[in-house]
């Protein structure tokens, strides 16, 4: 690996601290000198085996994705320009408590099936790992960047209990824990839970309190997409502090927005909700996307208990008349807890992939749009999509606050994340574009955050949230991630028409030192691996 020398860049070392000028020196796959301007005048500068001129460009470390789903994407696709052209070079893998580790062979059949359209069926790939440790070692192969991992709450029920909604028994309870332990004892950095999702929806708060105390005596962090986030999201938001106090366990709230119309300009609230919990010593975080859609897949909305046994009894239960018609009910009339409590509205349901291509003249649409065509109700044209495409369908759902965003980005604990699903012809455009519309966007144009700020909320932030001692700081010493940007052209060129454009105005990327976008074009480097905590055991009682 040959010595290199980033010359005359504009350092935003990831601090919050003001920018200076700097050489910065490169070996080895880490930051060994930091020759700032005014220290090398009439000082030789700094040599190596080659230089790169960074002159009008911003230096900054590789910016964390703290939500992402690219569990089989780095497997599949070595290039991974989605991420790494965005200057990505660490992304936080197992979300939502749904993941591919740890499973056994049962398991990961209904995980690939009940995430299709997160990630794909998987046909492609060689599923030769069942624990997390066998998961991160297939990462190590050799991925475009590096990744972390959760383990994954609702997967570690499915793998225990199936799919019942009951409480666990204290002997299914001590197995979870177990399974827990196991992950972080392997690597992950933490749990994840998605309470919108089956299984993982099914567990009370008792059962995640104890998972949390495992979680918390190794030095991880309980990351959940909560109960709600439309009516009663408030509630939902005090319900994870609460048990997250209880357990002594870090919080990080995963994509923390306010949605739906019962909580337009309710962000303060939320805020205030966090600052009170922080003030009185909480240990928290939360991330989240510089848009308004959310992202998931159309079966998600279906209410919980039309989930129970899993994808194939999902699939019986829509095929049969009564029960179908008590799944409609509950949809457009009530508000099912998989919609938030909130009675859908098949206007902001747009369809953005299908796993039958077959069934692609849905996507780019509404699902009003298309049943207007078709001469049916919205709800017939769901449950078709759902049982033809086998619950493969993602979505867009367009129901989110722009004050909100902007009121959320600006708090102090805030770190980004995409949640960017890589899956379908249409995906969500925060895949492809969320950390250079949080530069060119927000920074640049709207004024929201300062550009020192902002590269905080993506690199140094994140990186205390993961206790990772080495990275997100352009530090000597540090891992040389690192990204170089042009302030005056950095854009999103993803776009919800054309949602797989690549950003603008980054030309370098680095991963362990070495070019993985160099000159704006994606290189042949495979530098990423999995980034492993080294757990720390300690006193995981009930107390």
């Amino acid at each position: 690996m040959e010595q290199l020398v980033i010359r005359d860049a504009d350092v935003v070392d990831g601090s919050g601290e003001p920018s200076y000028r700097a050489d910065v020196v490169v070996d080895r796959g880490r930051i060994v000198s930091i020759v700032k301007e005014a220290a090398a005048a009439g000082c030789q500068r700094p040599k190596a085996m080659r230089e790169l001129d960074a002159e009008g460009l911003v230096l900054s470390p590789g910016f964390i994705d703290m939500h992402a789903h690219s569990d089989l994407a780095l497997l599949r696709d070595p290039d991974h320009s989605a991420k790494a052209a965005q200057g990505v070079t660490l992304e936080v893998l197992g979300q939502d408590g749904l993941s591919y580790a740890p499973v056994d062979d049962r398991t990961l059949a209904e995980v690939r099936r009940a995430i299709t359209g997160w990630n794909g069926y998987g046909d492609d790939i060689d599923f030769d790992w069942r624990s997390v440790g066998g998961y991160l070692d297939r990462l190590d192969r050799g991925i475009a960047v590096n990744a972390a991992y959760l383990v994954p709450q609702g997967t570690v029920r499915m793998l225990v209990m199936g799919w019942e909604d009951r409480p666990a028994t204290p002997e299914e309870l001590d197995r979870m824990r177990r399974l827990v332990a196991e992950g972080l004892e392997q690597g992950a950095v933490g749990m994840s839970s998605g309470l919108t999702y089956t299984p993982g929806m099914y567990a009370e708060d008792a059962e995640l309190t104890e998972l949390c105390r495992v979680v918390a005596s190794y030095g991880g962090y309980y990351c959940p997409h909560h109960r709600s986030y439309g009516a009663g999201a408030l509630q939902a938001y005090a319900e994870m502090v609460e048990l997250a106090r209880q357990a002594g366990c870090p919080l990080h709230l995963a994509h923390a927005t306010m949605n739906f119309g019962v909580n337009e300009g309710r962000a303060p609230e939320l805020l205030s909700l966090l600052d009170e919990a922080l003030a009185a010593g909480a240990d928290l975080s939360l991330d989240s996307y510089p848009y308004t859609p959310g992202c998931t897949t159309l079966v998600a909305l279906l209410p919980s208990w039309a989930g129970e046994g899993g994808p194939e009894a999902v699939l019986k239960r829509l095929a049969d008349e009564e029960t179908a018609a008590r799944i409609r009910h509950d949809l457009e009339v009530t508000g099912s807890d998989g919609c938030h409590g909130v009675p859908v509205d098949w206007d902001t349901i747009e369809i953005s992939g299908v796993s039958d291509p077959g069934l692609g003249g849905f996507v780019g649409r509404t699902v009003r749009e298309s049943a207007d065509l078709r001469g049916e109700s919205p709800w017939a044209t769901a449950r078709r999509l759902l049982v033809e495409d086998r619950l493969g369908p993602t979505i867009l759902q367009h129901v989110g606050h722009e004050e909100n965003v902007r009121a959320i980005m600006r708090h102090r604990v805030h770190t980004g994340g995409s949640d960017g699903i890589l899956q379908g012809a249409k995906p969500h455009p925060r895949a492809y574009g969320t950390f250079p519309r949080y530069l060119g966007h927000y920074v640049r144009e709207s004024g929201v955050l300062s550009l020192e700020e902002c590269v905080a909320h993506l690199t140094s932030r994140p990186a205390a949230r993961l206790r990772l001692p080495d990275r997100g700081l352009v530090r000597e010493g540090y891992r040389a991630d690192l990204v170089l940007f042009d302030p005056r052209t950095v854009a999103a060129g993803a776009t919800y028409e054309n949602p797989r454009e690549r950003p603008t105005g980054i030309p370098h990327v680095l991963v362990d030192g070495r070019f993985v976008i160099e000159d704006g074009r994606r290189t042949d480097v495979l530098a990423g691996r999995a980034v492993r905590r080294s757990p720390v055991r300690r006193n995981a009682g009930r107390g």
